[in-house]
Formats: structure tokens, C-alpha cells, sequence
């Protein structure tokens, strides 16, 4: 017996469907049909709504799914940890519940920024094969917690910079820009998601840091083993925090505004733009200008991950928004291309 196409063919003549349903017409465990239903769920082809005894699956992108969709406030992933973009996994949780829905635009850009730069370290970082996502959103804030069993956090660093225990790896972490892999990071995503967050908190072997900025105060503290890394990020619905205001408390890049136009100087000496999070710092709160103009003069080189944040993810997701660069050299203006060989083309400056 097919189930998934008992699932479909069932959820097509009712409307909605609950697990029960199935266990009725084929005998099996609730268990096991529930493994069918989690899989359509992951395809984007179903959508749960509700909670406990409420809980059903309609059709995802149905006119029903879109009815209901705002009721969907809470979204559990198990990911595989192979071939993973962190903006896809982002954009299917805004598509599939409301969570997002009627955010304040402050409070939507912390999250996303925090969410991308998590998930991303977890990827690149952890060396772990699954990781566990979770998000849910409540009537006073929206938290989210991105869970790895890989080598741990503070043994990455350990075993990275040499140090001799996991106290000494706290501190390198708390410096803010250190990182264990300079060729593609800046080291910068923990270090601003920790102070964009009204709660955050990194838990690793013996070991949790809590960043409690609602009352400006660090702690360190003894746990449980924990295997792999946890980080939890908590921001209340209400907080006024931008991330633009954030960025610029700790950088110095220039800015000229006008109504429609900002333009970015990104020439500063020994600084090298490699990393996803820089990119994003860089570009936070610039989506309500129509046109981006990235001054590139002197900048010898960039990352792929740069490029490739700001020329085709973060444009595909601000499609009015024109980004123009200028005064590249022809390493950086290859690189520029190679990104928008996937995506809208840009003419670059001179």
C-alpha cells in the first residue's frame, strides 16, 4: 500500500486529514503513518495546523493553507546537514507558517539576521549530520533554537587555536571577531546575534553562556554534558532594537544617504570582505532604498560568500532594491559575476 498517495488522494476528497484517518483505513500505528505525513510535510506539500487534539494536514498553497497559515506558530526541522542553504530553510518557514506574519520590520530583520548567521555556523562549523531547527512565536516573542551533535563549539575552538580548556575557548569566543576559519568567516555573527537578541545563550559540553541584555548582564555556568552545540535566541515582539543601529555601535563603515539612494564605501585599510555576516551587517535596513551603490575602491578581493549574499540571495529577496558596484578591480568584479550567473544580471561601474 502506497500511503503517501492514500495521504493525498484522502486530504484531496476531505478537505483536511488527520493521522487518525489514515490509521483507520490501514490498520497501521499511529507512529508509522506519522512518518508519511512528517515526510510531506518537509516536501512542502502538506501543512499542519493546530496543536494536539486540534492538529490536521491541508494541502500546502491551497487557498485553505493560506487561511490557515497564520495559524501555524510554531515549526520543528531535523535537517540533513548535506548540501544545506540557510536562506532556503529561512524562506520555507516564512512560506509555510505565520510566524512571521505582521512582524514589526525591526524585529523581523534581528530575527532573520540571527536565524541565517546560526544555522550557517552549524553548517560550516559543526561537522555534525543532522541539525535540529526549531522556531515558535508567542503573543510577547519569537525565539528559535538551532541544536548540532557535532564536535561542540567550545572543543572546535580548543582544538583550532590550541587552548588548553573550554574556559580559555570561552573567552576567545567573547572577543567578538575571532574565528576558527578566517578564509570564510569574520567571526562576527555570534558576536552581533548575541546583542541583537533580547536572550541568548550558547550551551556546549560542561559548559552555557547566557547573554541576558534586558539587564545588560553575561553569565557563565556549569551544566549537564551536552553533545554537540545548542544556541537559543530569544527577542520580544515589542523591542525597538535595529540591527543598522547595532552594526554601527561596533563599525565604522560610511554611509551617504539621500530619499532613494545610499551609498556604501567599503575601502578600509586591512580589511577583507569574506563572510555571509558581513555582508548582511552591511546591507541591514538598505531594502527601502531603491538603489544600492557599493563603492569598491581599493578592496583587493572578496569572498564567495559575500558575493553570493548580497548579488543573488539577499537581491532575489529584495527584487525593488538595485544594487550597483563600482570601482571594482577585476578580482572582485569576477567574483561579482560569478555570483550573478545564477540570478539578474548587473552591470558593474567603473
Amino acid at each position: 500500500m502506497d500511503i503517501r498517495k492514500l495521504i493525498l488522494h484522502e486530504m484531496a476528497k476531505r478537505g483536511r486529514l488527520k493521522v487518525s484517518d489514515i490509521t483507520e483505513i490501514t490498520g497501521y500505528s499511529r507512529k508509522y503513518v506519522h512518518r508519511f505525513f512528517h515526510a510531506l510535510q518537509e516536501e512542502g506539500r502538506i501543512a499542519l495546523v493546530g496543536k494536539a487534539n486540534t492538529a490536521h494536514y491541508i494541502p500546502e498553497g491551497s487557498a485553505k493553507s493560506e487561511t490557515f497559515r497564520k495559524e501555524i506558530r510554531e515549526v520543528h526541522r531535523m535537517l540533513k546537514n548535506q548540501d544545506l542553504e540557510e536562506d532556503l530553510i529561512l524562506d520555507q518557514i516564512k512560506n509555510q507558517t505565520g510566524i512571521f506574519l505582521d512582524l514589526k520590520p525591526n524585529v523581523r530583520g534581528i530575527v532573520e539576521y540571527g536565524f541565517l548567521e546560526m544555522l550557517n555556523n552549524a553548517i560550516e562549523h559543526s561537522q555534525s549530520r543532522s541539525i535540529d531547527v526549531r522556531m515558535a512565536r508567542s503573543d510577547t516573542d519569537l525565539k528559535f533554537n538551532v541544536t548540532d551533535k557535532g564536535v561542540g563549539i567550545f572543543n572546535h575552538i580548543m582544538g583550532k587555536k590550541n587552548l588548553a580548556n573550554h574556559l580559555d575557548a570561552i573567552q576567545d569566543l567573547l572577543k567578538g571577531k575571532e574565528t576558527t576559519a578566517p578564509e570564510k568567516h569574520s567571526g562576527e555573527g555570534i558576536f552581533f546575534t548575541s546583542r541583537a537578541a533580547d536572550w541568548f545563550t550558547i550551551r556546549s559540553s560542561k559548559k552555557e553562556i547566557i547573554y541576558d541584555n534586558l539587564r545588560n548582564d553575561l553569565f557563565i555556568k556549569d551544566i549537564r554534558h551536552l553533545e554537540g552545540t545548542k544556541v537559543s535566541f530569544l527577542v520580544q515582539l515589542a523591542s525597538d532594537k535595529t540591527l543598522s543601529a547595532i552594526f554601527r555601535e561596533y563599525a565604522d563603515e560610511a554611509f551617504d544617504f539621500t530619499r532613494t539612494e545610499v551609498q556604501v564605501r567599503l575601502y578600509k585599510e586591512g580589511v577583507e570582505y569574506l563572510s555571509r555576516s558581513q555582508a548582511r551587517r552591511i546591507l541591514a535596513s538598505l531594502d527601502r532604498f531603491k538603489t544600492v551603490t557599493l563603492d569598491l575602491r581599493d578592496v583587493q578581493t572578496v569572498g564567495q560568500a559575500f558575493a553570493d549574499e548580497i548579488f543573488r540571495v539577499w537581491k532575489t529577496g529584495h527584487p525593488k532594491t538595485r544594487i550597483t558596484p563600482i570601482n571594482a578591480n577585476e578580482n572582485v568584479a569576477f567574483m561579482i559575476r560569478r555570483a550573478l550567473s545564477t540570478g539578474k544580471k548587473t552591470t558593474l561601474g567603473s
